[in-house]
């Protein structure tokens, strides 16, 4: 039975893809889901699998090296994916110093205990061995309004704390392969989106605010272009890299799903109003005029925008679900889950938890 060690997999991000795992593989892998659950990390995303024999959590900081080489030492681990990150732009301008210590000094951290446990006395790593760095396409910085895309060959050129973080954890992973010849790949996606998102982020928030008829904030002039990707087709492009992408290379993550922020707002309000029922009183909540521009977001990057086509061409990935499809089935799963939604907004999410795993 092959062993994953998931880092952040009480994430957004993270949660989707043990959920996917273990639909596609069962009971023919294990996992080891390792979290700090911060304010991020909601183990409600996995409680119907918590009780599953083949999986585990272990609440720990992947800046803990005693932590996380404890978990190295006690199990056989065969693949690592590591996603744990703070991703948030916003709170990287207001606090930037934690941005770097969990994004460069944890993926550190993560990078030498995988490399202590798996190297051999030859300095060749195990067989088999992988680990996976998930990155994002914030680390390219910005393109114009009138075309190019990231490829996987673009020079790095961030704008954000965040984004700059990353960039360096990127780079540290870049430096265990070239130096190490250390087994490892990255991967660089656009923005993800779909069950389980925490509601800070775009297209939860407004979803949210559009039901309880709240001010639906638009930085600038809302034509800022994000490239949007289905969380569930991510998690099938991060098993596919491990399983069939060649070692030491970067693989971009891409949706083919560019939208000016203004655009995704405007879509889901359309789609809420079709969505809900007549005699819901929700839907006269739901309108175009709570459509409120605020002041812009510092260093706000222009657009995004991922050329997937290394992924495709060498793996055979490609996104399946077009935005039109995922943000009705994001909606759908938001109007299933309103106590979870009502749980995390209210902070109540954290205490049942954090008590159980209190240190």
């Amino acid at each position: 039975m092959r062993t994953y060690l998931v880092t952040g997999g009480a994430g957004f991000i993270g949660s989707n893809y043990i959920h996917y795992m273990f639909r596609k593989y069962d009971n023919e892998i294990r996992i080891i889901n390792v979290d700090a659950l911060t304010y991020a990390g909601n183990l409600e995303n996995l409680k119907d699998i918590e009780n599953r024999d083949n999986y585990t959590f272990v609440k720990a900081n992947i800046c803990d090296k005693e932590a996380i080489a404890k978990i190295f030492a006690e199990n056989d681990i065969d693949r690592v994916v590591h996603f744990a990150a703070e991703s948030h732009v916003d709170r990287s301008i207001r606090n930037p110093e934690v941005f770097v210590q969990t994004n460069v000094l944890g993926t550190a951290v993560m990078l030498n205990c995988a490399k202590n446990a798996w190297e051999l006395p030859d300095g060749t790593f195990k067989p088999g061995k992988k680990f996976l760095h998930v990155s994002t396409d914030e680390v390219y910085g910005s393109l114009s309004e009138d075309g190019g895309y990231f490829y996987e060959t673009t020079p790095y050129a961030p704008h954000s704390p965040y984004s700059a973080s990353k960039a360096g954890s990127d780079m540290l992973v870049k430096a265990y392969m070239d130096t190490y010849h250390f087994p490892a790949n990255i991967t660089n996606c656009s923005n993800n989106y779909g069950p389980y998102q925490f509601p800070e982020k775009l297209i939860p928030l407004i979803i949210n605010n559009a039901l309880h008829g709240k001010k639906l904030p638009v930085y600038g002039d809302g034509k800022n272009v994000r490239d949007w990707l289905y969380v569930e087709d991510h998690a099938k492009a991060i098993d596919m890299v491990q399983e069939q992408g060649r070692l030491f290379e970067t693989y971009n993550v891409g949706g083919h799903n560019e939208k000016q922020n203004i655009q995704i707002i405007e879509i889901i309000i359309e789609t809420l109003q079709e969505m809900l029922a007549d005699d819901d009183p929700r839907k006269a909540l739901v309108s175009k005029d709570l459509i409120t521009y605020v002041a812009d977001r510092k260093g706000h990057d222009r657009r995004y925008a991922i050329a997937p086509d290394k992924i495709k061409e060498e793996i055979g990935w490609y996104p399946e679900t077009m935005f039109k499809e995922g943000i009705k089935k994001t909606i759908a799963w938001y109007f299933e889950h309103e106590d979870w939604m009502e749980r995390v907004t209210s902070g109540d999410y954290q205490k049942y938890y954090n008590e159980m795993y209190k240190a």
